[in-house]
């Protein structure tokens, strides 16, 4: 085929007398085909016929009809490309919205199943004749765009595409920053970074932006990760007005320091506490510090999936806590009546994750007994595998240790109880929440004070009724843990001095380290945007004070406009229709912006909007690791970061995923 083509050139040089150089047009020609029509151009235009052309106009017309042959052949080549390509994204978005994996385990063309990928793409081409001419065994060998690394690039494509839409939606308005810690099935520690912020029409957005896999969790290190990641979008530190941590992770101690760091580079960037997370779950992780109450919670969990994890060993409870409530009601122990004596259950640790830990002891501490004998049940079963795990909690059950952990937890519990509920309500009622923050301050105080002989009446009144022996306070105490050289110490210096006041006092750290005065007065201040009851809440110095906390947004004569514009601002509200019956601070910044007052009070409105920029209730990132689950699950555990970042980023997102057309990905 060389040969022949070099003949050709030969016998065109010798028809050159001034006349444009034939050999360009065959170079041109040449230039203009893609590598799979080459072939098809060469035994096309090399026939004998050309060879022997005596006129050189005979050349250039057979060169001109064989181009438009390439021509039409190069359109429909890239024609079904573009159909090739638009099915294998097809497919790929269908995939990511579901969350499933790409590959299957055996990809060949016999096989059953070729994985979800290559299935979807037969669906498709089996109901439709188009795309099915052009894929799969009908597409080019080294054309078919189905290879896993072209199935990444594609995924990769439209994550950027998501990412760099989500920024442009953000523009350059303030953001609160949420940060959480969670492991994966292959556990890797995974840092989830969301972005909080309102949008042009006064909505509160959050966007899941990046998950990063953190080897160091140091408080430095996580703010380097941080700071790449707002590097790669264009993002700066100095535009964050807010910082939400859920704190009852395994980072706790690093996203107090995180946060720190955060405010020493934007002392406008607040934390705050956000009321979505159970506070007690954040107090368990606190008080799990103490390694006695550790092993405590460790014992408790134990114990609840031993007896919950059987139905069998359930239904025995049920049945002895049944004939328990009904000799107590012939003796005239209870009483009983309508909503009295109803079932009680344990609840296992993995049902209390939104519930409370308060809820779990209580019934523990009624169902004791019931619970004593079951074990005793399954002690004396020697057909039960499970005797030495029944006898092991027996032991630890029936003793004061226990005993008295499980009644000092259950009356710390008790103390939060209610404001961690309120702390979690749809109404948001920041000051009444402000209000139990204070009394559960008070209350803890008042405890570590007074509350050891009241404790111990409880431990000692539970120990008779169930005939658990009862330690002599001034007995010297033994652990087989502690060291000879840490000296003696008496069992009133353990149970006071090392569990009861040092639990209690950090349980006090946690919440000024919550909720202290500037967070405190922060939140109070932004309960007085609220509209409900008529704008019932509205305190003007509250919001001037408010204002004072972002000097960046507001200067001396800022403050001199909105004090003005307040009192304006008041009247109008409370006597204009459109606001009556307005729910919420969301709803009021989106009826503002729908009236356009959020240019008549455009101060005011920034203060809602700074008020909403706030992370004060979300739930997206726990949303984020639900999805990581199903993303990267037992079949999937060898998934890399970038691979799952890009895969979780489609997935979350899918409202902005969608939005973006096949064009802008291919």
């Amino acid at each position: 085929m060389a040969g022949r083509l070099r003949t050709l050139q030969s016998q065109v040089d010798l028809r050159r007398s001034g006349r444009p150089s034939h050999e360009g047009l065959v170079d041109r020609a040449l230039g203009r085909l893609t590598r799979s029509c080459k072939i098809n151009w060469v035994n096309s235009v090399l026939e004998p016929d050309l060879c022997v052309a005596s006129q050189p106009h005979e050349l250039r017309n057979s060169i001109s009809r064989s181009a438009a042959v390439i021509e039409k052949q190069s359109d429909q080549a890239r024609r079904e490309y573009r159909i090739r390509l638009k099915a294998t994204l097809s497919s790929i978005r269908f995939l990511l919205r579901q969350g499933l994996p790409f590959c299957g385990h055996d990809e060949s063309e016999d096989s059953n199943n070729m994985g979800n990928f290559l299935e979807c793409l037969k669906f498709l081409a089996d109901n439709n004749k188009t795309i099915k001419g052009v894929v799969l065994e009908n597409a080019p060998e080294n054309l078919k765009v189905t290879s896993p690394k072209i199935q990444k690039d594609i995924v990769n494509a439209a994550a950027i595409e998501t990412a760099q839409a989500i920024i442009y939606e953000l523009g350059d308005v303030p953001f609160a920053l949420l940060v959480d810690q969670s492991r994966d099935i292959s556990m890797k520690e995974q840092m989830a970074v969301i972005l909080h912020y309102v949008d042009t029409r006064g909505c509160v957005i959050e966007r899941f932006l990046a998950i990063e896999h953190v080897t160091n969790t140091t408080a430095q290190s996580l703010k380097v990760v941080i700071e790449a990641i707002f590097f790669k979008h264009g993002l700066s530190i100095t535009t964050l007005r807010g910082q939400g941590y859920d704190r009852a992770s395994n980072m706790q101690g690093k996203l107090n320091g995180l946060k720190t760091l955060i405010q020493n580079e934007n002392p406008a960037a607040f934390y705050v506490h956000c009321f979505a997370h159970q506070l007690q779950l954040t107090l368990v992780a606190v008080a799990k510090i103490h390694e006695p109450i550790c092993i405590f919670f460790e014992l408790v969990s134990n114990l609840l999936n031993y007896i919950g994890s059987s139905c069998k060993r359930h239904d025995m409870l049920q049945n002895i806590q049944a004939a328990k409530v009904v000799n107590a009601l012939d003796s005239g122990e209870l009483e009983s009546g309508q909503g009295l004596n109803q079932e009680t259950r344990l609840k296992r640790p993995g049902d209390t994750r939104w519930g409370s830990y308060y809820g779990s002891l209580v019934n523990l501490i009624h169902m004791f007994s019931s619970v004593v004998d079951i074990l005793g049940i399954l002690l004396k079963d020697h057909s039960s595998e499970q005797r030495g795990c029944a006898g092991y909690l027996l032991t630890q059950l029936e003793s004061f240790d226990f005993a008295f952990k499980m009644h000092m937890m259950k009356n710390i519990f008790a103390i939060t109880s209610e404001l961690s509920k309120a702390l979690q309500r749809k109404d948001q009622d920041i000051v009444n929440a402000m209000e139990l923050v204070r009394i559960a301050k008070q209350q803890f105080q008042m405890m570590r004070d007074d509350g050891w002989d009241s404790l111990l009446s409880q431990v000692h009144s539970f120990c008779n009724k169930h005939e658990i022996s009862i330690l002599n306070m001034d007995d010297l105490f033994l652990e087989r843990q502690r060291s000879r050289c840490q000296g003696e110490l008496t069992n009133l210096h353990y149970y006071r001095f090392d569990i009861f006041y040092t639990v209690i006092e950090r349980q006090l750290r946690e919440l000024n380290s919550r909720f202290d005065e500037v967070n405190t007065e922060l939140l109070l201040c932004v309960a007085c945007l609220d509209p409900n009851n008529s704008f019932s809440g509205f305190k003007k110095e509250k919001l001037i004070r408010f204002s004072q906390f972002y000097p960046d947004n507001f200067s001396d004569s800022d403050r001199m406009i909105l004090d003005n514009q307040l009192d304006t601002y008041i009247i109008d509200m409370r006597t204009n229709r459109k606001f009556f019956g307005v729910k919420g601070m969301s709803g009021l910044a989106q009826k503002m912006i729908e009236t356009k007052k959020d240019i008549v009070y455009h101060l005011v409105y920034l203060l809602l909007k700074l008020a909403l920029t706030l992370p004060i209730a979300t739930a997206t990132v726990e949303r984020v690791f639900s999805a990581m689950k199903t993303v990267k699950n037992r079949l999937r555990n060898r998934m890399v970061d970038e691979w799952m970042n890009d895969c979780l980023l489609d997935y979350i997102e899918k409202d902005i995923f969608n939005s973006i057309d096949d064009e802008t990905i291919m």
